[in-house]
């Protein structure tokens, strides 16, 4: 049987790693993982940016794209940064890989964790379809990303199947 390792963002473990200096504490994400076997980082954080900082998002594409140089990061003072994303990215890729990671939890619409929807780009609050640089990279090397919400309803519905009739 493989063991499931995690990589979880630095941030739903209560760290004051985001842009606005916050953290997302996921208090029930930190409960399920108590006895589980996990790493944590900050991609951001780890290429060198400061807490606080500008927001960043992504423009023309999703992380896939920025990977490719077919997209970029701008953060909110109109500054292109997206070599620090994607060095945090390979940051984390080699945490994880010196760690054995099967599965992340990213922070959802980030534009380094982001799983599954980020914003556009236009730092207008709207979000598209799409995936953060970290997370893109994780699913390349065969990482299961997933973000905090979709982690506790797999949780639920594990022990929903796991409990006797």
């Amino acid at each position: 049987m493989i063991h499931q390792r995690y990589f979880i963002s630095a941030c739903l473990l209560g760290q004051k790693v985001r842009y606005d200096g916050k953290d997302c504490l996921v208090s029930q994400l930190v409960q399920a993982l108590l006895d589980k076997n996990y790493v944590s980082l900050c991609p951001e954080v780890s290429a060198g940016l400061p807490t606080p900082r500008p927001a960043a998002e992504i423009r023309h594409g999703s992380g896939a794209d920025v990977l490719l140089g077919h997209a970029q990061v701008f953060s909110s003072d109109g500054h292109q940064i997206s070599e620090v994303f994607i060095q945090g990215a390979y940051k984390a890729l080699a945490l994880a890989q010196a760690n054995h990671v099967t599965h992340a939890v990213l922070k959802a619409n980030s534009p380094s964790c982001g799983s599954d929807g980020i914003y556009d780009g236009s730092f207008t609050g709207q979000k598209i379809v799409g995936e953060g640089i970290t997370a893109a990279l994780f699913r390349q090397h065969g990482i299961h990303v997933v973000t905090e919400q979709q982690f506790l309803a797999e949780l639920t519905q594990t022990k929903l199947t796991d409990e006797p009739n």
